[in-house]
């Protein structure tokens, strides 16, 4: 890499930093290429971006962000993941860490709150932004549905009375 590209590079990893939820630090025991590219695959299927990024243009891209925290994460051979979701970075890297030997969740942070592994963990474990929203989207259209229940009952309970004397005098 000449000036230029790094200073590309830093410019793109401190974009990233800013407008980000969370940042997830892994560590690469030797991951293959196609171990790569799936993880790649399947970050972004779960909305989230994963790179491999030299250490020092990371922690020069730290400066001025939230993420400060995690400088003391970039050591050894690491990759970032990041989402604008809470979840789903670290969702997905842990989904693979746990299928995959090689990729070690190193930890990470969700704007100045540092993270250590076990609390990238936790928060895998979380329910998505999707998934809270479809569970609120379920809470609030379960009264109305009770209510269209309760005043349909009494008509419904009115045609089984009628059907059970039909049935009597047919019988």
């Amino acid at each position: 890499m000449d000036r230029s590209q790094k200073t590309e590079a830093v410019a793109e990893l401190n974009k990233v930093f800013n407008e980000v939820g969370v940042v997830v630090v892994t560590r690469n025991l030797g991951l293959t290429v196609d171990q790569s590219t799936d993880l790649r695959g399947k970050m972004r299927d779960a909305g989230a971006s994963y790179k491999v990024a030299k250490n020092r243009l990371a922690k020069l891209a730290l400066k001025d962000t939230d993420y400060t925290g995690i400088e003391e994460y970039l050591s050894g051979p690491v990759g970032l993941a990041w989402s604008e979701d809470p979840v789903a970075a670290a969702k997905a890297a842990v989904e693979f860490a746990k299928s995959n030997d090689k990729l070690e969740i190193v930890g990470g942070s969700m704007g100045t709150q540092v993270l250590d592994e076990a609390g990238i963990k936790s928060l895998a474990s979380m329910p998505s932004l999707d998934e809270l929203r479809g569970t609120i989207v379920g809470l609030v259209n379960a009264p109305a549905t009770k209510i269209a229940r309760v005043v349909n009952e009494p008509a419904a309970k009115l045609a089984r009375v009628f059907g059970a004397y039909g049935a009597k005098d047919a019988a």
